[in-house]
């Protein structure tokens, strides 16, 4: 079993709090992960935040709850029913609570105006079946929709780089290793590739003190080519050969064979890497090479410490 979508949290945060009494969220998490039946590693599991995706999930039931008006937080950490809540559970419940259900109250229906006024990501995303978002807490359905557009950039770069000169895979290739720490300055790693087969082959320096250096070779093929264990072999041999060069990066546009990678993985000296089209493509992401940032977006939390009582 796996942690379930966080509108299934909703009917069991107002199980727990049905005995109209005070519970601190750890504890009231403790006893909805029982009522769920959910295990000690389903509970483990963890969000990119590095949150448990359990405990993202029960705050955010514990938030959608009091924008309704069912629940309060009398003192930090702590939450309870509401008068509101009280009437409600007294009543027969459904035995699933959605935000759909939630809409009756006045209060939830004022909070998604604001919402919708805010343009927050709260309503289903375009294009994705309401029951599948809105499974997804807020700050999930953030992330998800950056990865979307992360790998959405990621296509468009390798189409990119396909359609580009050698000359400019050779720069955009010294770049990347530039920022990523190797090679010194640009101006010193510049000039150590040499023109190739679509590609560039040459020495680069291991660190900005030149204590090492790593041979490189790049190869700009179409992106449903297959680099061979062939190639990687060559490679390995000009890598040993060298004296000056005890490790490798073999970059292509393309992607490596499975016997290829095997291969790679096997070698200790000299030690190979290997960097496939879309790891090329995350790469320039992560270090800022070829793209251009537009916009940040900055998850935020209530800071339940600032409204602690004196």
């Amino acid at each position: 079993m796996s942690v379930p979508g966080f509108q299934t949290f909703l009917r069991p945060v107002l199980d727990v709090y049905a005995d109209d009494r005070e519970h601190r969220v750890r504890d009231a998490a403790d006893l909805i992960g029982t009522l769920l039946g959910l295990s000690p590693s389903d509970m483990a599991e963890k969000i990119p935040s590095g949150e448990p995706r359990f405990l993202n999930r029960i705050w955010w039931a514990h938030s959608y709850l009091k924008q309704a008006g069912l629940l309060e937080s009398p003192r930090r950490g702590y939450y309870r029913l509401s008068a509101l809540g009280q009437a409600t559970v007294k009543r027969n419940l459904p035995q699933r609570i959605d935000m759909k259900w939630l809409e009756r109250f006045p209060a939830y229906q004022e909070f998604r105006a604001r919402s919708r006024g805010n343009a927050t990501m709260d309503s289903p995303t375009e294009g994705r079946p309401e029951s599948v978002t809105e499974e997804l807490t807020p700050d999930e359905q953030v992330r998800r929709g950056y990865q979307l557009h992360r790998g959405a950039i990621v296509g468009e770069l390798l189409g990119r780089i396909q359609g580009a000169s050698p000359r400019f895979f050779e720069r955009l290739v010294i770049d990347l290793l530039v920022k990523m720490g190797y090679g010194g300055s640009r101006a010193d790693a510049s000039h150590v590739g040499k023109s190739g087969d679509g590609g560039i082959d040459g020495i680069i320096k291991e660190d900005p003190l030149g204590l090492g250096s790593i041979y490189v070779q790049a190869k700009r093929w179409a992106a449903d080519s297959t680099v061979g264990r062939p190639d990687i072999q060559q490679f390995v041999g000009a890598v040993h050969g060298a004296e000056s060069a005890g490790r490798g990066i073999f970059i292509t546009t393309s992607k490596f064979s499975d016997e290829a990678r095997r291969y790679s993985a096997a070698m200790k000296n000299p030690v190979v890497i290997l960097i496939d089209g879309s790891r090329l493509a995350e790469l320039l992401i992560d270090y800022g090479v070829a793209i251009k940032e537009v916009d940040t977006v900055k998850l935020v939390r209530v800071d339940e410490d600032y409204f602690s009582e004196e």
